[in-house]
């Protein structure tokens, strides 16, 4: 319902922030950027992630080479859920790991990384009674040797975590997108100098409603006072990513991501 919803709330002249994924494919989002742009309105997805000063950082510091040059990110997410009667193991409208969770992953990877991935692979495994996908695994392309993996559940210990690997130093963001609004945060420096994480520094990040700085930067955008963050050009692309991702589930190969 996210797209239909989000093209009437455009045409009623609203701004709109839709949670995500803002539509189950690529091509699903375009008619909304069309809406948008008829309306003249603002149209974001909400992945507050990326209002978070802990992924800012992330960014800064990997862009900054603190950690060499980026080779691998490897991210987990995870929780435990078998009702059947949640939104989230309905597959028609749209449940399944990947994109209730996988979905964050590829989002702070494409985030840090400031650029698409060329191709993905996905092993995935699927409730016999919902039909979504429970279990999966996935590799994204980054070109130029970089490769971002990452497993998703939605029958599994309760567990985040993503890390990025590169030629001098390792980056571990402890608690990367249910980052707790009353409390700090910590971002995991290592440079690799011992094992068992005897070389590793914590930088620690203050308390943050990471919902609250994604509403904020929307309300200003609207008033003019920002231009806007994270456009449905975006989306296309993020959401080129999951598609490729369950057509790979289907082949069993890599999938070119078509944007």
């Amino acid at each position: 319902m996210h797209i239909p919803v989000s093209v009437q709330a455009a045409d009623a002249g609203k701004h709109v922030l839709c949670e995500k994924p803002i539509g189950l494919s690529a091509d699903e989002i375009r008619p909304l950027i069309e809406a948008r742009d008829r309306n003249q309105v603002h149209v974001w997805e909400a992945f507050m992630v990326r209002h978070h000063p802990q992924w800012e950082r992330v960014r800064k510091l990997v862009r900054a080479g603190e950690i060499g040059e980026l080779r691998a990110i490897q991210g987990f997410f995870s929780y435990y859920n078998d009702d059947p009667d949640n939104i989230r193991n309905m597959a028609d409208i749209g449940g399944g790991g990947i994109y209730d969770i996988g979905c964050y992953p590829t989002v702070t990877s494409r985030f840090v990384l400031g650029h698409e991935p060329t191709r993905v692979i996905a092993l995935v495994d699927r409730d016999p009674s919902f039909g979504t996908d429970r279990l999966a695994s996935a590799i994204l392309d980054f070109g130029n040797g970089i490769q971002s993996s990452f497993v998703c559940s939605t029958q599994l210990v309760l567990y985040q975590r993503m890390q990025f690997f590169g030629t001098k130093g390792r980056i571990a963001v402890e608690i990367p997108f249910n980052a707790p609004h009353w409390g700090e945060t910590n971002i995991i420096i290592d440079d690799g100098a011992e094992l068992g994480d005897k070389s590793q520094r914590i930088e620690v990040i203050p308390a943050t409603n990471q919902y609250a700085n994604q509403g904020d930067r929307l309300s200003e955008a609207i008033r003019g006072g920002t231009p806007p963050a994270f456009e449905l050009e975006d989306s296309v692309k993020q959401a080129a990513v999951l598609d490729a991702l369950f057509r790979s589930e289907e082949t069993g190969s890599w999938e070119q991501v078509l944007a």
